[in-house]
């Protein structure tokens, strides 16, 4: 089972979740989407909590207030980390999450230490906390098949930008070949001449003749 909780930190309102038990985090880990936010109390057991990245966010400049709920969660559910004050949680983009063989269940590393942030909770803020609980939601997840439909939307989200730019890219180069016309029949009688005398305009050419 998957818990789902809703910040209402930022608009539109962000998804966080996590999983039920240390079993459902091994799950997370391998499908947690790649632009997924993962959260974790440095150095103490704590649930694995992400955050659903919207849509032109980035996961080094997360909003504050959305970075505190997500902190705050994750130190409510921690057994021992819940009872502290002064924590540091730390989080990363999910991809950046490593999973060994020789790993306990529920335990991960980093690819790259250096794409691990920190955040300093001073306190639990109830306030926070409660209103993030009120919109729980426990539910089943098909992680594989919610695997497959999220990468058959991104391809046709890719396929429809490559026709966009391919249709743009055409437009232009027409634009292009029209406007190289275009300067080809204006110069076509002006300029100079094969011994480099100026060449008649088209009126010039027309009042000479009458």
């Amino acid at each position: 089972m998957v818990l789902f909780f809703t910040s209402t930190a930022v608009d539109p309102p962000a998804t966080i979740y996590m999983g039920k038990d240390k079993f459902e985090n091994e799950d997370l880990i391998k499908y947690a989407w790649p632009q997924d936010v993962w959260f974790h109390v440095d150095k103490l057991s704590s649930a694995h909590v992400y955050l659903r990245m919207p849509d032109g966010m980035s996961w080094d400049a997360i909003p504050e207030p959305l970075l505190n709920d997500c902190a705050q969660l994750v130190k409510a559910n921690s057994i021992e980390g819940n009872k502290k004050d002064n924590l540091t949680i730390i989080y990363t983009p999910a991809d950046n999450l490593k999973k060994t063989g020789d790993m306990a269940v529920g335990q991960v590393s980093f690819h790259s230490d250096k794409r691990v942030k920190r955040v300093h909770v001073p306190k639990r803020e109830n306030v926070i906390v409660n209103r993030l609980n009120k919109t729980k939601v426990e539910r089943e997840v098909d992680h594989e098949q919610e695997r497959i439909e999220r990468i058959k939307k991104e391809n046709a989200a890719k396929r429809a930008a490559a026709a966009a730019k391919k249709k743009a890219d055409a437009e232009l180069a027409r634009a292009r070949e029209a406007e190289k016309a275009a300067r080809s029949y204006d110069t076509l009688f002006t300029g100079e001449d094969d011994e480099g005398q100026p060449k008649q305009s088209v009126q010039e050419l027309l009042e000479d003749f009458m």
